[in-house]
């Protein structure tokens, strides 16, 4: 039914809407002045204002169509300049959508839909800011998304407004800290360096004199990016970072550089970790030395013979484990790869026998364990899989190493799986069925170990694949209620709206790899293929033939597709479609398989495909290729 806009509320740019008969809907009607009054919540938006003429010859439009209704603004020529619009159908906008050049560049978002926004999105040309307002009072608590870019741009406002909460939604989380899965050392070192930042924010802000109110952030300086390896001191992951990075910024015609050392890359985008370091009256700034490489360095030194109390022998043994290092890293046979790897193990279990500490052995342990488990999944290290076994024997049952023994169980497992899984004559099946009583065993008897939530996430996934979707449902929701703050829950999260999607409307909107906004509701009235691909997917790449085939034969009945391309370069992907162009829209999103346009929907697997119908609502979840023709044929009759 169309529905009205009843009433406008300006105190947060809301619009309500009502049932209203035709004539009361007549009399309800709103001008495009009365719309384009409302403005963003947040105040660094650019976007489109039309002057007192212009708005004269706009206009606005009700919408209505699959649940969802709601007001276009177009301005003389029909672009469009706004949308307001209510998503759920509870009669109240929840979603306040503002363009600049015809593209979507911010929005305000009710996600919870109690008529106050508590989520801002910068999107287009305007970058990939996501921001988060729990307690919904306009002030942003936390990114969910951010590029390294827009933090620099982030941490020079806060300098300019002396806003220290501004400052430290910038600075990782404890919960984000303990996720990145660096070693114990490095991630107390960290979280040190954060409590300090935020203490002493608000002193240093009002003490420089380098920005103020008029600098404006120009650039984003840094060397590329690098990897802190799983495996480094501890580290149980990879760490993106950048060191040295610097903000360049314009105050009155003269530059300065702001030395902001590393930042951090966490899941949805990029962290500070230190204060801005050097502000003072000189307008070039020396960019002071990152964390991470740097400090590598210092610590590659100590451990060679520079620290006070390292015996002959411990000094040995860390320069065997440096020779080693280097060797694997020159790419040896695979003979001589074997055995560098049961080299280094042998020194890391003799640098864990020398410790002199507790937490010290832990971490030469944890490191010998990943390594092993590493090179074992590379199929460098076959008889990894034993001394896993080995080493997990000789710790469980001893209460001090037991959050460890946990870590080295699930690692062996995971070892042991891998191998198997890499044997020429390998029983798939069985296989599977043996990993996944493993895994429930092991969540059993470690429930809230620090791989409880991988675990659980695998066990998930591994039901989804055999078709018992109550069993992957009911995995993926333990990890959403257990471990909220995981890595693994988001996208638990999404793959179970992803297995319950099935006759409910699905809400898609972002931009294409060329930087053009695209949304789901924008093809309401056809027929819709979602397909999630990559171009390291030779099987996605397969697809493309009969997708191409599908649309040439159902275009004109109401089919449309859109692509959704989980590449984490996105150059890779441009330059592929360059060769083999697509004639459908392609959406992408930094961070590939966990990236925001994966982790809604919980994208496990490539290629995963949805089919949509005209009112918006899932039909398919899991429709393959092969069957596309078919099932076209029938609902497109």
């Amino acid at each position: 039914m169309l529905r009205a806009i009843h009433r406008i509320s300006w105190v947060l740019g809301l619009i309500v809407f009502a049932d209203l008969g035709a004539s009361e809907a007549a009399e309800a009607k709103v001008t495009a002045a009365q719309a384009l009054g409302l403005r963003p919540i947040q105040s660094d938006v650019e976007y489109d204002i039309p002057t007192e003429a212009e708005i004269a010859n706009c206009s606005v439009q009700m919408k209505s169509d699959g649940g969802v209704a709601g007001w276009l603004v177009l301005d003389q020529g029909g672009q469009l300049l706004r949308r307001f619009l209510d998503t759920n159908g509870d009669n109240k906008v929840d979603l306040w959508c503002y363009y600049k050049g015809g593209i979507e560049v911010y929005r305000d978002i009710d996600a919870d839909f109690n008529g106050k926004a508590d989520q801002y999105r910068w999107l287009g040309t305007a970058g990939i800011r996501w921001a988060l307002d729990t307690n919904e009072d306009g002030k942003v608590e936390r990114w969910k998304a951010i590029s390294a870019e827009e933090v620099t741009a982030e941490v020079v406002a806060a300098l300019a407004t002396r806003d220290a909460v501004r400052f430290q939604c910038l600075l990782p989380t404890p919960q984000e800290l303990t996720a990145l899965g660096l070693g114990e050392v490095q991630t107390r070192e960290i979280a040190k360096k954060v409590t300090e930042a935020a203490r002493g924010f608000a002193e240093l802000a009002a003490g420089q004199t380098v920005v103020n109110s008029k600098t404006k952030w120009l650039n984003f300086g840094a060397n590329r990016p690098g990897v802190i390896a799983a495996g480094w001191e501890g580290a149980t992951r990879d760490v993106t970072v950048y060191d040295n990075a610097s903000a360049i910024v314009d105050t009155d015609g003269k530059t300065a550089q702001i030395a902001l050392g590393t930042l951090i890359q966490v899941d949805g985008g990029w962290r500070v970790i230190d204060l801005p370091s050097n502000l003072s009256d000189a307008r070039t700034v020396s960019v002071s030395g990152g964390y991470f490489f740097q400090q590598a360095v210092v610590r590659q030194a100590e451990s060679l013979g520079t620290e006070e109390g390292l015996s002959e022998a411990v000094q040995k043994l860390l320069r065997d484990l440096e020779k080693l290092d280097k060797a694997l890293d020159e790419n040896p046979g695979s003979n001589e790869l074997a055995k560098l790897h049961v080299s280094r193990a042998n020194v890391l279990e003799q640098l864990a026998q020398n410790a002199s500490s507790a937490e010290e052995r832990e971490n030469w342990l944890r490191q010998l364990a990943n390594g092993i488990t590493a090179s074992v999944q590379s199929g460098g290290y076959a008889a990894g899989v034993e001394q896993l076994k080995s080493l997990y024997e000789k710790l469980k049952g001893q209460a001090a190493d037991a959050e460890l023994a946990a870590h080295v169980e699930f690692l062996y497992l995971s070892a042991q799986y891998s191998q198997r899984l890499q044997q020429p004559e390998a029983d798939y099946p069985k296989i599977q069925q043996e990993w996944l009583a493993n895994l429930a065993k092991f969540v059993s008897a470690n429930p809230k170990c620090e791989d409880a939530p991988e675990a659980m996430l695998q066990l998930a996934v591994g039901e989804e694949f055999d078709g018992k979707n109550e069993a992957a449902i009911a995995w993926f929701a333990k990890i959403v209620e257990q471990f909220p703050k995981a890595t693994q829950a988001a996208k638990a999260a999404g793959a179970k709206r992803r297995l319950e999607s099935e006759g409910k409307t699905l809400v898609l909107s972002g931009n294409t790899l060329d930087g053009k906004a695209v949304s789901l509701d924008l093809l309401r009235g056809r027929t819709v293929l979602i397909h999630y691909w990559a171009t390291w997917c030779e099987p996605c790449k397969q697809d493309l033939t009969l997708l191409k085939q599908a649309q040439a034969k159902y275009a004109k009945q109401g089919f449309a597709l859109l692509g959704i391309n989980l590449d984490s370069d996105q150059a890779t992907a441009i330059k592929y479609l360059q060769s083999n162009p697509l004639s459908w829209p392609q959406m992408y999103e930094p961070g590939g398989l966990d990236s925001r346009l994966a982790t809604d929907l919980g994208i496990l697997t490539l290629p995963t495909m949805l089919l949509i119908d005209k009112d918006g609502k899932v039909v398919n979840r899991n429709i393959y290729a092969a069957e596309l023709d078919a099932e076209l044929g029938k609902r497109l009759r």
